[in-house]
């Protein structure tokens, strides 16, 4: 987090930094002297940071050590490798990304309800609001259009992720998506389909979370009983409104950096956040099934076009 906040600190410095001298130290200062006046100079660190170098270290890239440079603000700190090669004249900076993992393992799919064909090679992931209009706006042009062209190749699974701060029910809504869930995964996509359809009429009263609290149940409620569910068992993980799992979801997001939502995993690949076109989806969904040697479904209609990508934004996490 704190590295974050350092490097948007950096962004916004760059942006309000008045005028145009290059900061060059003098021709006889120090090594030390000349890369913090670069990093400064380089990345608009604010005058209010401290950099500190620690200790070279043998580095894997010929003629360069590892430079560690911490920055501290505050009684914070973090602290970014840079290179420096033998002669102390050429700082470099090399970010390595870890991709022996498959890219899917970066959220869990345990107990979650599928819809499309349980063993397809193509898993789209969305981290939903049921409240959220953009993602309503997505799911609506997601279904049933994408699985009537790519039938039995791909599944969706839904994960949690209400912005609690800007929507009053949508913790409720999840986790009376999560009782029939439980119990049956078709009434699960059932009660998803009515809120993202029905978002207006479970409002009621903005001013009445309540109001939309019971709308919801009872709709869980009537769904549960068209499907024969346990009455019972349904009843009292409504009355118990047990978070635990949704909050799970929701902390998974937030490591994996989502800041808004619908925000969609095509095979692991992130695709980015808002209610994107179909055909950007669909174009991800070819590119996974390529790399499993499959051939995608030939279009013979372009996808179906999509207004604007806009994410609905998640306020700054108060969890």
């Amino acid at each position: 987090m704190f590295r974050s906040q350092l490097v948007l600190t950096c962004a916004l410095a760059a942006i309000v930094t008045l005028g145009c001298r290059a900061q060059t130290p003098p021709p006889n200062a120090s090594v030390e002297r000349r890369i913090e006046v670069l990093v400064r100079s380089q990345f608009n660190v604010p005058s209010n940071y401290d950099i500190s170098l620690g200790g070279k270290t043998k580095s894997d890239i010929p003629g360069f050590d590892n430079l560690p440079v911490s920055f501290s603000h505050n009684g914070k700190q973090t602290t970014v490798t840079f290179l420096l090669s033998k002669d102390g004249n050429t700082l470099a900076r090399l970010e390595k990304f870890d991709i022996s993992k498959d890219p899917q393992s970066v959220y869990s799919l345990d107990h979650r309800p599928m819809r499309g064909n349980p063993g397809a090679k193509v898993t789209i992931v969305n981290y939903d609001d049921l409240e959220c209009p953009y993602c309503a706006r997505m799911h609506e042009e997601l279904f049933p259009v994408t699985l009537d062209h790519y039938k039995d190749l791909v599944r969706f699974v839904y994960k949690d992720f209400p912005l609690v701060e800007i929507h009053p029910w949508a913790m409720h809504a999840a986790v009376d998506a999560n009782c029939l869930g439980d119990q049956n995964g078709d009434a699960y996509w059932q009660f998803v389909d009515y809120t993202h359809s029905h978002g207006h009429e479970i409002d009621g009263n903005h001013d009445d979370a309540k109001q939309s609290f019971a709308t919801l149940d009872g709709q869980v409620r009537a769904i549960g009983k068209k499907v024969g569910l346990n009455d019972t068992k349904l009843d009292a993980c409504i009355a118990k409104q047990d978070e635990s799992g949704v909050r799970a979801s929701m902390h998974e997001g937030e490591r994996l950096g989502i800041d808004g939502t619908p925000q969609v995993f095509v095979d692991g690949e992130r695709i980015a956040a808002g209610a994107q076109p179909t055909a950007a989806v669909w174009d991800a969904i070819d590119r996974a099934l390529k790399a499993d040697g499959i051939t995608p479904p030939e279009r013979t209609d372009a996808a179906p076009p999509a207004t604007p990508p806009t994410p609905a934004p998640a306020p700054a996490p108060s969890r």
